[in-house]
């Protein structure tokens, strides 16, 4: 077999979503056109890392910074920067034990240059959420123990200006099924939430985001009223609200992917499965409660099966990727104009081009050029994944 496209074992904490949607998965492969495609980085699963799960972080010199599930001095990981001229450099090699590895999620800075992430964890690393500070100063902030705390963080954090840290774990709390949490600057967890993977859903693999008035938003992959998962509401006072439960028929079903607001307050996210077709679809929901699907996936050139959050911007366009589907069954890039069309802007081929993603894609502030920036996981160079960018 060709190392482009070798596949791995995913770390503990996203095998659960990337088996269902390769159970679902029988796409045809079907002809996708770049409109234009860049490798920026080719990972070699040396010392630099390789097969990177989460998406990108930029600063406004337009270095890029992310995370991989392995590579390393200890093949557990690394965190890393790429600079505008594609050099990369390993900011952190993780070591395994209790100070975590094999992270699934990327990262958040905050204004001081500190970048917080978590790592999944596997058999010889633990589960933990991080500090890393720019003179290198690494710092576990919490270390999961899969009980009542949670465990297993797949999503990145959220950080609010009093510095606290909020975040999912797929396992553990009360009932086993999941919690979303809170991390004081002090370091003192407190669990928000716990999911009884009942209708009030459970196992969220997403990141959550916050609104002004302090309410916290996010997907969980499983429960709900008809088991396939819920969009849900957590108010500052605790009080927890189901405002969508799949069905996985035509609204789509088992969302892993987190959710974006716009400045209207609407709520958009991706489901892996379920929808017209059952590779997936893109949703609406409206401050009123009002559920739209604004685009089923076929699993044909369209692509299928879509992990990633969405981008958002000015024109009400949204961007994202698929982790099936396309040219050669490796997902693509997609545009989703607020007509309802869909573009493809890249088919991923899993040969040099990378494939198999399920990052977001964010504009990096730093460069001109409408590009937008993800990582694929496997492919490239070296069949260990790659950091692109493609023009929107």
């Amino acid at each position: 077999m060709p190392k482009s496209t070798q596949f791995r074992a995913l770390p503990q904490a996203a095998i659960l979503p990337t088996v269902a949607v390769l159970l679902a998965s029988m796409a045809s492969p079907s002809f996708a056109k770049a409109l234009s495609f860049e490798v920026l980085y080719n990972f070699t699963d040396g010392a630099d890392g390789g097969s990177p799960y989460s998406g990108l972080l930029a600063d406004n010199a337009g270095n890029l910074y992310g995370t991989t599930g392995y590579g390393g001095g200890d093949n557990l990981g690394v965190v890393f920067k790429l600079a505008p001229d594609g050099t990369e450099t390993v900011l952190h090699s993780f070591t395994g034990g209790q100070a975590g590895g094999s992270p699934v999620a990327g990262l958040i800075q905050d204004p001081t240059g500190n970048l917080y992430g978590t790592t999944g964890g596997n058999g010889d690393a633990a589960s933990v959420v991080f500090e890393l500070a720019p003179d290198g100063t690494y710092t576990v902030l919490h270390d999961f123990t899969n009980g009542s705390d949670g465990g297993f963080p797949n999503g990145s954090l959220l950080l609010d200006k009093k510095g606290n840290l909020y975040g999912t774990g797929v396992y553990g709390g009360a009932y086993g099924n999941g919690v979303v949490f809170e991390l004081a600057p002090n370091g003192a967890e407190t669990v928000l939430y716990s999911f009884s993977g009942g209708n009030d859903g459970g196992s969220p693999y997403c990141n959550v985001i916050r609104d002004k008035a302090g309410n916290l938003y996010g997907t969980a992959s499983a429960g709900g009223a008809d088991g396939a998962g819920v969009v849900f509401e957590l108010a500052p006072n605790g009080a927890y609200t189901v405002l969508h439960s799949f069905t996985n028929a035509y609204d789509g079903g088992t969302p892993f992917a987190g959710l974006i607001m716009d400045k209207a307050g609407d709520l958009y996210g991706t489901a892996a499965l379920g929808g017209a077709y059952g590779y997936g679809a893109v949703f609406k929901i409206a401050p009123g409660g009002a559920f739209t699907t604004l685009y089923y996936f076929t699993g044909g050139n369209d692509g299928g099966n879509p992990e990633s959050n969405l981008t958002l911007d000015g024109a009400g366009n949204l961007y994202g990727t698929t982790l099936f589907g396309g040219a050669d069954d490796n997902g693509v890039a997609f545009k989703l104009a607020p007509d309802g069309t869909e573009t493809v802007l890249h088919g991923f081929t899993g040969g040099d081009d990378g494939g198999l993603t399920t990052s977001n894609l964010i504009k990096d502030p730093g460069q001109a050029g409408g590009y937008l920036y993800g990582t694929a996981t496997l492919g490239g160079a070296d069949g260990y994944g790659v950091v692109f960018k493609v023009k929107k």
